[in-house]
């Protein structure tokens, strides 16, 4: 009775390091830059962060509580996830731009925005230069995850699901973000 269960075993962890290790090969779709490259869509501007600027929010973990509400820092600090549903940034569709609710860092437009149906704030592209990305090893296989490229802030994760022209879907936790509204144009 004993041999069935061992197999049994054997085959699931098996079976779940093959899927991990397929996981671990290519990254996540095509970059940005080769999307915007190959469709000829506008770059939206680029974003630098300079060494100095990430030093200066390198702030300890009271700072970090004393500026953000207890979400924000289970989010951005401690690379949490918010419940789906529960932002009200997911079905905002304003003009406008999204930023980093840790430092404030623009890191996508209204227009890079979609409706994904997932529950979180979703979009199809970043701001070039505002997110870095890491493998994510949590929920064993792995995901790529993204940060504020100033605080180092999580947002959430990247997946290959998303429209044209990328194919990408950065769902992003409401909390962790600050809406923008566009300014209206006199006249």
């Amino acid at each position: 009775m004993t041999e069935p269960i061992s197999l049994n075993r054997r085959l699931f962890l098996g079976g779940v390091a093959a899927v991990a290790l397929a996981g671990c090969g290519e990254g996540v779709g095509q970059t940005v830059r080769e999307a915007r490259a190959e469709t000829g869509a506008p770059d939206e501007g680029d974003i630098t962060v300079s060494v100095a600027e990430k030093e200066a929010w390198k702030l300890s973990e009271a700072e970090w509580r004393e500026r953000l509400t207890p979400e924000q820092f289970h989010v951005l600090r401690k690379e949490g996830t918010e419940r789906a549903g529960t932002s009200p940034l997911d079905k905002t569709y304003a003009p406008g731009t999204y930023h980093c609710a840790g430092c404030d860092l623009p890191l996508f437009t209204a227009d890079m925005k979609f409706d994904s149906g997932t529950g979180w704030p979703s979009f199809y592209d970043t701001i070039d230069g505002a997110v870095e990305t890491k493998r994510d090893f949590k929920l064993i296989l792995p995901r790529t995850e993204y940060h504020c490229a100033r605080c180092g802030g999580h947002q959430g994760h990247v997946f290959n699901d998303g429209p044209p022209p990328t194919g990408l879907r950065y769902c992003n936790n409401g909390v962790a973000l600050r809406f923008q509204p566009a300014e209206r144009a006199e006249g």
